[in-house]
């Protein structure tokens, strides 16, 4: 699909929604089943907001997000059964009595939770480019996205609709370096972007790991992480030494975490409950490095070694 940059773009998703004048407020309700009905109007053109049946509403295809707080979900549930929802959906009209979500997919949710029948939308006009770029940069906005789902997201942007990192960084309202490190998480192993969506390591600790080009070596690195609670500062100051060591060593030169190395590294750190380091040299020769903590610790470690 070629996209076609309209004025005003670069202003985010309040442009994309054409927010030039403020939305009317949701309707209200009938209070009162004694009343005699009004003529019931049609208010599901695009424009205006309406009462809308959760049946008649199917979710976003272009939806960024893959995961919700379920804890959350039910808060916000227990609130919209007390307050009603306060903040309506952003739909679109797809057919007599079929709609497709915009934007709102957690309210929409919690909606269903709630086990409320109707909620208030506001309906919109949009294409399919538009309606992704609508939600992506809605979610791209919330602060509990994940890293890794605001990478997806920007790479999303940049694939279906043919944006430039420059462009993209003005509908996202980032500098060209901000999305480029997004971007470069990307680039990492599955198993540390699993790691980084689910919080056991931050972007700091990725972009440390970014420094290192070997995978075998980002892995260990990013195991020396979970497995020590290493900080930011720590992972970047192993990162350094393993980036030094490479410069040492010669073309002969057996690599130093090649997959049987960096084994018996866990194997003895396992052992001795402290990281062990192993220096290897040329023509097989090399040293086993035990760090200790303090005499007692010193202590424990020759036991250990029956000393």
């Amino acid at each position: 699909m070629t996209y076609q940059k309209k004025t005003g773009l670069g202003r985010g998703l309040s442009a994309l929604l054409n927010d030039s004048e403020p939305a009317p407020a949701a309707p209200s309700k009938p209070q009162s089943q004694s009343q005699a009905p009004a003529p019931k109007e049609d208010n599901t053109s695009p424009g205006n907001i309406s009462f809308i049946k959760l049946t008649e509403i199917e979710v976003n295809p272009f939806q960024p997000r893959t995961e919700f707080d379920p804890v959350a979900l039910n808060e916000l549930a227990e609130s919209i059964q007390v307050q009603g929802l306060i903040q309506p959906i952003t739909v679109r009209k797809v057919s007599d009595n079929s709609y497709q979500l915009i934007s709102g997919e957690r309210r929409l949710r919690a909606s269903k939770i709630a086990g409320i029948d109707e909620i208030p939308a506001y309906i919109r006009t949009a294409n399919d480019q538009q309606m992704l770029e609508m939600a992506l940069i809605e979610n791209i906005q919330r602060e509990n996205l994940n890293s890794i789902e605001v990478a997806l997201s920007f790479q999303r942007m940049i694939d279906e609709c043919s944006l430039k990192q420059e462009e993209l960084g003005d509908r996202v309202s980032k500098n060209r370096s901000t999305v480029t490190n997004y971007l470069r998480l990307l680039k990492l192993p599955p198993a540390i972007q699993a790691s980084i969506r689910d919080n056991q390591i931050s972007m700091g600790h990725a972009k440390a790991i970014l420094g290192l080009d070997d995978v075998d070596k980002q892995l260990f690195i990013h195991d020396e992480i979970v497995k020590g609670g290493l900080s930011v500062r720590k992972a970047e100051e192993l990162v350094r030494d393993i980036q030094q060591e490479k410069k040492k060593k010669g073309p002969a030169q057996r690599q130093l975490f090649a997959p049987e190395y960096r084994k018996i590294e866990d194997d003895l750190a396992s052992k001795f409950a402290t990281r062990v380091k192993l220096k290897v040299q040329g023509k097989g020769k090399g040293a086993i490095e035990i760090p200790f903590l303090s005499e007692d610790d010193l202590s424990r470690i020759l036991e250990l070694l029956d000393w």
